[in-house]
């Protein structure tokens, strides 16, 4: 047994919207808790998902991306990231192997490094790019922060290159307590996996301009002896946004119903009975008291 003493803490993942942080953060727990699609601000809240090693333990906090305010929702996604990083032991800067270095990934560069965290950059998407693209990324990313801990170019996607980056973890973590006992890998209700992973089918499919538009409220859920019943309301703030999300005939709202039944089946290992409805709420995301109920 080794006297090396135990390491744990919390650790943003932080980058622009987009970059990859949920796909991540969902492969190194090796559950898929935080919803993950094309469009950004898909992550609105913060997820903590533990990564277990032998003698160590990662706390990953996926959270928003950092943006400019817009209204109340956006303003309390930004306050979440704010307040991540002033109560964190670490950090993950990412960015994205495939675009280049731009104004966003300084501006919170800089904030880590006014932050003083130890920080492990991660350059992701490898497999989207070419060689001589993802050198030009290292070597970009690595002058953002010249006191990184490393630097590592991985997929989050296809998983290369994470055992490296996980190999590294314990790097930038303090002596401390086990957070999560072994086999848990994070604090979230049943509630707000159910209400992440079907927003997670809504927006795959859903156009563009829809999701921003897009919540999920889950009413009730209750597990029994013959699987779990979820009741559950998509909220969008038109009428004519409701009619999207149902689709013809109702097409639309029973592909996500299946598809989110799929992924909580999965993730809960049960039969999940699902009971999904669309919901006109207007300006929903000005409603402080609505996003409170929301979680958000």
């Amino acid at each position: 047994m080794s006297d090396a003493p135990y390491r744990s803490g919390m650790v943003a993942l932080a980058g622009r919207p987009n970059v990859g942080k949920s796909t991540l953060a969902n492969a190194l727990s090796g559950m898929h808790l935080a919803a993950v699609s094309p469009r950004p601000q898909t992550t609105r809240r913060r997820i903590a998902m533990a990564v277990h090693g032998d003698g160590w333990q990662a706390v990953l906090l996926d959270i928003p991306g950092f943006q400019t305010p817009r209204d109340a929702l956006t303003r309390r996604m930004q306050a979440t990231v704010d307040d991540t990083l002033a109560d964190c032991d670490a950090a993950i800067l990412m960015v994205n192997a495939a675009e280049a270095i731009a104004g966003g990934d300084r501006f919170i560069a800089e904030r880590l490094r006014a932050s003083r965290l130890p920080v492990v950059v991660v350059v992701n998407k490898v497999d989207a790019s070419r060689p001589a693209a993802i050198a030009a990324a290292i070597a970009q990313a690595a002058e953002l922060l010249p006191d990184f801990v490393s630097v590592h170019p991985v997929s989050a996607l296809t998983g290369e290159g994470l055992d490296a980056l996980r190999a590294d973890l314990p790097a930038v973590l303090p002596e401390g307590p086990a957070y999560f006992p072994e086999g848990l890998v994070t604090d979230q209700t049943l509630e707000e996996m159910a209400a992440e992973l079907i927003r997670e089918a809504a927006l795959v499919r859903l156009r563009e301009e829809l999701p921003h538009a897009l919540a999920v409220q889950v009413e009730e859920v209750a597990p029994g002896r013959r699987g779990v019943h979820v009741d559950a309301a998509v909220l969008v703030e038109t009428e004519s946004q409701k009619g999207i999300v149902v689709g013809h005939g109702g097409a639309m709202i029973r592909d996500i119903g299946t598809a989110a039944r799929r992924a909580l089946g999965v993730v809960w290992d049960a039969e999940v009975h699902l009971n999904l409805v669309v919901k006109v709420r207007r300006r929903w995301r000005e409603d402080e008291g609505m996003l409170r109920r929301l979680g958000l």
